[in-house]
Parts: structure tokens; sequence; C-alpha cells
């Protein structure tokens, strides 16, 4: 058996981007799927695409951020399949555009529970399943922002520092253990996703003015990687067993941080003034 074929992997955030590319490119590689979105329509549009390639599916509305309701889903998805091979822990949202100081705990508290809960639940509930299946796989979406910070997104930041830490905690528990489950974190930088829009709620008119530019000037010179080529990467690296997966500008990033681990945020701050004018 393939790293995919007649697998039953399980995708978060599967309605738009990275999670439907990630799920198309396992139903190319014929895998059984067991899908999750908050956004009912986007997971229905992901559902019929995959269902019209004769791919077997279950979708299942969910917010990661509950944690009942992630038990339920793993239940029903072991249920319905017996076995549960990979879980993709992709759903994530931004936290708009605000220093931390005008940030309130609210949007700290929205952020962290689908970003950083989103993967604890999503790990914890399906791993008893992983491991019996005898040939798991956890893959943990943070971000390029996993390992490099910026102004105005401490939300992000926080939660996907910590997606980070806690995917490279669950990889040492399995390797000191010797359980079957590999485990890779990824790290996606200049993806084309709505991420940055959806943090406004729908449409452009949602944004302030005064943020605006800013989101254009992302989508223009930054977001140029497709979200099935982002897929096809991770694809790649889960076949590999690869533990870390930097795509796009992730990998410049990752060797300035490493370079200049005390002194990157004055270059951070110094970049975002010469593509924005000011922070």
């Amino acid at each position: 058996m393939s790293s995919f074929t007649r697998k039953v992997a399980v995708v978060t955030g599967a309605g738009s981007g990275i999670g439907r590319a990630l799920a198309s490119g396992l139903a190319g590689r014929g895998a059984r799927l067991a899908i999750a979105d908050w956004d009912e329509r986007g997971l229905h549009d992901t559902a019929e695409l995959l269902r019209s390639r004769g791919t077997e599916v279950l979708p299942v509305t969910l917010d990661v951020s509950e944690r009942d309701a992630v038990a339920a889903f793993a239940a029903q998805v072991a249920e319905r399949f017996g076995v549960v091979h990979q879980v993709y822990n992709n759903a994530g949202i931004a936290g708009g555009a605000l220093t931390i100081a005008e940030t309130d705990y609210e949007a700290f508290e929205r952020v962290l529970a689908v970003n950083l809960w989103g993967v604890v639940h999503g790990t914890k509930e399906f791993l008893p399943h992983l491991i019996a299946s005898g040939d798991g796989h956890v893959v943990n979406v943070s971000s390029l922002n996993g390992f490099m910070a910026q102004p105005r997104l401490a939300p992000y930041i926080t939660s996907k520092f910590a997606v980070r830490g806690f995917t490279e905690a669950l990889r040492t528990e399995m390797l000191a253990a010797r359980l079957p489950v590999a485990v890779t974190v990824v790290h996606p930088g200049g993806v084309r996703t709505n991420i940055t829009r959806s943090a406004y709620g729908p449409g452009s008119a949602a944004i302030p003015a005064e943020h605006l530019k800013r989101v254009e000037v992302y989508e223009r010179r930054l977001f140029r990687t497709s979200p099935e080529d982002a897929a096809r990467i991770i694809l790649r690296a889960v076949e590999r067993k690869k533990p870390r997966v930097l795509i796009a500008q992730a990998h410049s990033v990752d060797r300035l941080v490493r370079l200049l681990p005390a002194s990157y945020p004055r270059q951070v701050v110094s970049w975002g003034r010469r593509m924005f004018g000011e922070w």
C-alpha cells in the first residue's frame, strides 16, 4: 500500500484554500476522506468536487475550537471507516491587523481557540486511532509566523509559534515511545488564500481603509504560491515522512531568523516600512 491509496485521511479547514487543495490532492492519490469546515457552503463544494471524482468522502460541519464537537467528529470518522491513518490539522483564522495594545482579549481568545486549540483537539482526539492504525501521520499547519514575529499579528503569531512547539513535542513523544505515528509541522509562506481578508469579515468593504493597502500589498507581492502547489509540497513531505516543511517565502525567512535570531525584528520592521510606508 502506498502512502495514500485506500488510506483514511482527515482534513480540517477543507472548505477552501490549502485545505481544499489537500483534500483534492489526497483524493487524486487514492485516499478516502473525512473533511471538516465551519463554512457549510465551502465544505459542500469541496465534498461535491471529491464525489465527482469517485472519492469516498464524509463531510462534517465543524468548529474545531469546540472540544466535544471534535471528539464526536473523531468517533464518527472511526465508525464510518473503521480506521484513521492521517490527520491534517489545517483549519485556521487570522486576527486582523491591530497592535497588542489595541487588541482586546476576545480577539486573542478567538484566534487561539481555532488555531491552537483546534490543533490540540484534532491531534488528541484522533491520536489513539492513528496509533491503532499502525501507520499514522499527524500534519499540523503552522506558518512562517511560527518562527518569525512581526507587528500587528500578535494573536496569530502566538498561536502559530505554539502550534510549532506542540507539534515538535508530539514528535519527540512518538519517537520516545516508538509509536507508529509520523509527525510533520508545516510552515507556509506566501500562499494565495483568503485568510487575510476573512479576518475582517465578508467583502473588501469590511476592511478598514488604513489596512486595505497592507492587505493588497500582501496579495500582490507576497501571496504567489497557489494552494495546489502548497498541497503538493505537503503531500510529498508526508510521503517522505519529513518532520518539517517550508513553503515559498518560509525558506528565506527561516534563513534570516537562524542567521540573525536577536536582530531579525529590526530587519522585519525595516522591510515593512519599505513595503507599506509605515506599520
